[in-house]
């Protein structure tokens, strides 16, 4: 394990500490079906980034969900969500040991706050209309945030001097027009769903504001 990746272990588990969501466990205790939702959260966030393929080691493509996460559970909740997959995967062997720290941070924690940030800017300047959210807060937040994420990636390997720029350009930040779309249709489609049948697992989603016939 190099300096970089203790002092990323390290940060992992200070910010986890940090910023816990300490309600959640008392909705798992008391809410059998948010306990549900949290589970299905976990274990289809865990197989979206278990299914991986790259052209480098390390520089692999994965569909990312945590717009979806964030919209349904806010941002702290989705960095809790995404770190227990981080431990499946490390788990399951998917990941290593010492690339924990780093997967948890430019996977989950960052790429939520973007998120959370686009989310937070179209509710304050953006009508708040249902089509507005799925469109904006869902569908384009996602193409966002994995192109988000991809590029925090590529710059960590280009600081640690594991590849040059032209080969993370070329065979990693290239692909970004392959799965962009991909990512957006995934997360719109869950958000479409949700907000039309399940807006109660929808923790961004207020019924009164989006669905208002004076708006």
């Amino acid at each position: 394990m190099t300096f970089w990746q203790g002092a990323a272990w390290l940060m992992w588990l200070v910010l986890l500490l940090r910023f816990f969501p300490r309600d959640v466990v008392t909705k798992l205790k008391s809410e059998a079906g948010y306990q549900h939702l949290w589970f299905s959260s976990i274990l289809v966030t865990t197989l979206l980034w278990s299914v991986q393929a790259g052209i480098e080691p390390g520089l692999e493509l994965h569909l990312l969900g945590v717009t979806t996460l964030v919209l349904c559970h806010g941002w702290r909740i989705a960095w809790l969500i995404g770190s227990v997959a981080v431990v499946f995967l490390v788990g399951a062997g998917k990941i290593n040991l010492a690339d924990a720290g780093v997967m948890a941070l430019l996977t989950t924690l960052l790429p939520a706050l973007f998120s959370y940030l686009i989310f937070a800017l179209s509710y304050q300047y953006l009508p708040r209309h249902l089509f507005i959210y799925i469109f904006i807060a869902g569908f384009a937040n996602a193409a966002l945030t994995i192109s988000f994420k991809m590029l925090l990636t590529a710059l960590w390997f280009y600081w640690q001097d594991l590849y040059s720029w032209s080969s993370i350009y070329q065979n990693y930040l290239q692909l970004v027009l392959l799965i962009w779309f991909a990512e957006a249709l995934l997360n719109g489609m869950a958000i479409t769903l949700m907000s039309v049948y399940r807006p109660h697992w929808l923790r961004t989603f207020y019924d009164n504001e989006y669905l208002s016939p004076d708006r």
